[in-house]
């Protein structure tokens, strides 16, 4: 059994992004790991001010979730980043939760990959919704998710689903339309069977 952590970073409630998370927790919960959902939705991170307080022994200056969600992180065996995709990429919610991992990171003389600092290891997974389904529709969220967490942080990643096609978001959402949930579930049911 692993800790999933699962970071849904905007979206309607009951929309696309939201029942993809769903899906692919109910398929992580039957292969018997236990899945926690966070909604920034419901909870406030702020993007990192760069103060370096967290270098120095002190816990972060600013008042937000954040601080209650970093042992959550910390915990987890996986975390999955789940978004709605905005302007090409993440949403700002999960950016600013992506940049605080700068206060979970140690110092370390010799870090690897010519980091400055040295991040607890974890496997992450993507998951991402989109309105569209060009062939260039998730080239920049891709390239953020392999550059930021992948290579910089150095997560090891489990994989992408990358739900392009459903439907313009005036319409509500409209994934059940596609194959996306079923493949969420078996994502979710196989995340960890290799």
């Amino acid at each position: 059994m692993r800790q999933i952590l699962i970071i849904q970073g905007g979206g309607r409630p009951k929309g696309n992004t939201a029942q993809l998370v769903a899906a692919f927790k109910r398929g992580a919960e039957e292969a018997g790991h236990q899945v926690e959902v966070v909604s920034l939705l419901k909870k406030e991170v702020k993007g990192c001010l760069g103060c370096n307080a967290c270098r120095y022994g002190k816990p972060c200056i600013q008042k937000d979730d954040f601080n209650e969600l970093a042992p959550k992180i910390k915990a987890a065996d996986l975390i999955v980043f789940a978004s709605p995709l905005y302007f090409w990429t993440l949403s700002s919610r999960i950016k600013a939760l992506i940049e605080r991992f700068y206060c979970i990171a140690e110092k370390d003389t010799d870090p690897p990959l010519g980091r400055y600092e040295r991040y607890p290891v974890k496997d992450s997974a993507l998951l991402v919704t989109a309105a569209d389904n060009f062939f260039w529709t998730f080239e920049q969220v891709t390239s953020y998710y392999q550059y930021a967490i992948v290579n910089y942080i150095g997560f090891h990643d489990r994989g992408m689903l990358l739900a392009g096609g459903c439907g313009d978001t005036n319409d509500g959402p409209q994934i059940d339309k596609t194959r996306h949930l079923h493949e969420a579930y078996e994502f979710g049911r196989k995340i960890f069977a290799s």
